[in-house]
């Protein structure tokens, strides 16, 4: 079987990716001071890089799969495959402009600018992003048609408008309003910060997860295709895991019909005759969302009740035709 390049975020995705390798293998080394990770499979080679290079690399093949937001995917325009939403990372990204300004959207700013003829500033790390933004605006539309707004960075200019400006951010985005720049695209989770810095949100542009993304050639290769979804099959196993809950309890006979109408299960529970004549034990796997509201009934018409964190569910037929499609 051909070995597959796995590449994975270090920074604000760091802990959360580790804690997802962990539960998706039986072993996960990091040895300290190196970008080198080692799974329990050595076909698999492991590399931590910044989430902002990873869909580039991965679109141009040096590795098969990565993890990283699907914002930076779309920000760097790769073609890849978002195989799995890993459901962790989970941010928004915004525009904000200081709380005293009048406009009630970026919408509202652009056409206010336009009229009176001043150059309207906005840092953003996504330049992409933010660009396609801008020019979604009916007011930019108006009044500057399909010119692209120019985005600067301390190496290069580029975009014929000049007076929609984007400015490269590389850091503390919040910090540089309403000096350095009129409104900012940012990434934000609760909205604190940018309250904090007297801030206020007027735009929702995206929400985004850390997704699971390979690279279309590799999903067509025969021998990575294989060790491809193997990933995908012990990943896509310990993101599920975490939704539910094993339990396995004893119930008597004259009891057991009522039992069943009460647990919701993800599938038929496996039932079981004890050893003790007219007693069962009922095994089944519940959301953890469940749980709180079906202890009362429990209480009262079964014993026994033994609970476990699932570390996966692989759901294999599902992942089965996943791989033949």
């Amino acid at each position: 079987m051909s070995e597959i390049r796995f590449a994975i975020p270090k920074g604000s995705l760091e802990d959360a990716t580790f804690k997802l390798l962990e539960r998706s293998w039986t072993k996960v080394n990091r040895k300290s001071r190196t970008y080198r990770v080692y799974l329990d499979d050595p076909k698999i080679i492991v590399k931590m890089l910044r989430p902002q290079e990873i869909p580039t690399l991965v679109n141009e093949g040096l590795y098969d799969v990565g993890i990283t937001g699907k914002d930076w995917v779309g920000e760097t325009k790769s073609d890849v495959e978002p195989i799995l939403d890993l459901e962790y990372g989970k941010i928004r990204l915004v525009i904000a402009f200081p709380d005293n300004y009048r406009y009630k959207n970026l919408d509202a700013m652009i056409a206010d600018y336009a009229k009176n003829k001043k150059t309207l500033r906005l840092s953003s790390e996504y330049l992409t992003t933010a660009s396609r933004f801008i020019k979604s605006c009916k007011s930019y539309k108006k009044y500057f048609g399909n010119k692209d707004p120019q985005i600067i960075t301390p190496w290069l200019r580029i975009g014929t408008n000049k007076y929609v400006q984007i400015h490269l951010s590389f850091g503390a985005t919040e910090a540089k309003p309403p000096e350095d720049v009129d409104a900012i695209m940012d990434v934000t989770e609760t909205g604190t910060t940018l309250k904090q810095n007297k801030l206020k949100i007027v735009d929702e542009v995206l929400t985004s997860t850390a997704h699971l993304i390979v690279n279309k050639k590799s999903l067509k290769d025969k021998a990575k295709r294989e060790k491809i979804f193997d990933v995908v099959t012990l990943m896509r196993g310990a993101v599920h895991g975490k939704k539910y809950l094993h339990i396995y309890l004893n119930v008597e006979e004259k009891n057991l019909p009522k039992l069943l109408k009460q647990i919701p299960s993800l599938k038929k529970p496996t039932i079981s005759p004890l050893s003790e004549a007219g007693w069962y034990g009922v095994n089944t796997i519940i959301k953890k969302s469940d749980f709180h509201k079906i202890i009362p009934k429990l209480r009262k018409i079964a014993q026994g009740l033994v609970v476990h964190e699932p570390r996966q569910i692989l759901e294999l037929e599902e992942i089965k035709r996943d791989e033949e499609n």
